[in-house]
């Protein structure tokens, strides 16, 4: 089978999950995956050789500012011509499927070839019935129509009784969590990219007595100020600061979560404002017992939370080749079955197991 793989490349946690089915999709000879990324420039990619001659365009994206998304700054920089131009020049017929982690150009290319098409997206998960927060008229309308598939799999953290999976971890992660309870280094670690540096200064400085660990997109080399060690992306670095941070303070994405989650790792999260996934995923979160939200960086709420913080470890799947044995068999419409043998994978621990819903 030959698959056209669609990323959105605006957040890494797309990028993430794409790493992690692409390390499997190389240990087969029964399948062969090219990789199209859209949402970011080719420059601001990093640590991609592994998924070879992939290809970029410019896409359709966000813009945040402050902490939020900026609605109006969106779609004044939204270039539709160049996007209707990159949609009609993607040639599919090479391909037996397109499958699509929210990127639109591959999306709309293989609705209008009638190509088939599979979402594995954690935004195809919100067109189920699963607890959202902060959802407007427009919010649906862009889950519905901004990468529109033929066939669709959510992931999520639970299933809901829904066409959802559960997140992929990656076994370097799942390792270090069967080795959770090592000595851990005595600082946090803080991803917080779209918020302004200034911002994380003025919340993070006050706390002299904490050492802090801060990955921004802004930095380009790293360097230390104060209680704070800053460094620029880096998909090694920032994995090694994980496996041996004390806590962690991020954005609500649904993949640093994921792996905070499979720590164990006490979490903190400040959602971006404006952004109902990032929303949903704080409220999710909390009714589960696994993170801890505040909506506006100060420095008083992340004190209290350092001072009583806490985590509990999910044990998600590891091994994609379950899924990729179901890509083959081509019954793209028949999820029920990929979602039921992978959540037999997953374990929740006690004080989470009781907040399931039924």
């Amino acid at each position: 089978m030959k698959i056209l793989y669609g990323v959105q490349g605006t957040g890494n946690g797309h990028i993430t999950r794409a790493r992690i089915l692409n390390k499997t999709f190389q240990q087969r000879n029964d399948i062969e995956v090219d990789y199209l990324f859209s949402g970011r420039e080719k420059s601001k990619y990093f640590d991609m050789e592994e998924f070879g001659q992939f290809d970029t365009k410019e896409g359709l994206t966000f813009i945040t500012r402050n902490g939020s998304i900026d609605r109006f700054a969106t779609i004044k920089q939204a270039k539709i011509i160049t996007f209707v131009r990159d949609v009609n020049r993607l040639k599919l017929d090479d391909y037996d499927l397109v499958l699509n982690d929210f990127e639109p150009i591959s999306a709309w290319a293989a609705k209008l070839q009638n190509k088939p098409s599979l979402s594995i997206s954690h935004q195809a998960a919100f067109s189920q019935s699963v607890p959202t927060d902060g959802v407007d008229f427009i919010d649906n309308i862009l889950t519905k129509y901004f990468a529109p598939t033929q066939y669709s799999l959510g992931v999520h953290w639970y299933h809901y009784n829904q066409s959802i999976m559960p997140p992929f971890v990656e076994p370097g992660v799942l390792n270090h969590q069967q080795n959770r309870n090592e000595k851990r280094t005595n600082y946090t670690l803080v991803y917080l990219p779209f918020e302004s540096l200034d911002e994380i200064k003025s919340a993070l400085h006050p706390l002299s007595e904490t050492s802090f660990t801060c990955f921004h997109p802004e930095i380009e080399s790293s360097f230390q100020e104060q209680n704070i060690q800053w460094h620029a992306p880096s998909k090694r670095g920032f994995q090694q600061a994980l496996n041996h941070c004390q806590n962690v303070i991020g954005n609500a994405g649904f993949e640093l979560a994921t792996e905070c989650i499979s720590l164990g790792k006490p979490l903190l999260i400040k959602p971006l404002r404006g952004q109902f996934e990032q929303l949903s995923n704080a409220k999710v979160l909390h009714e589960l017992g696994l993170s801890h939200a505040i909506y506006h960086l100060d420095t008083e709420s992340i004190e209290d939370w350092l001072e009583s913080a806490h985590g509990n470890a999910v044990t998600f799947p590891s091994d994609p080749h379950q899924l990729i044995d179901w890509l083959l068999a081509g019954e793209w419409g028949n999820t029920a079955s990929i979602c039921k043998q992978l959540w037999t994978q997953v374990k929740f621990p006690s004080e989470v197991q009781q907040k399931l819903p039924v």
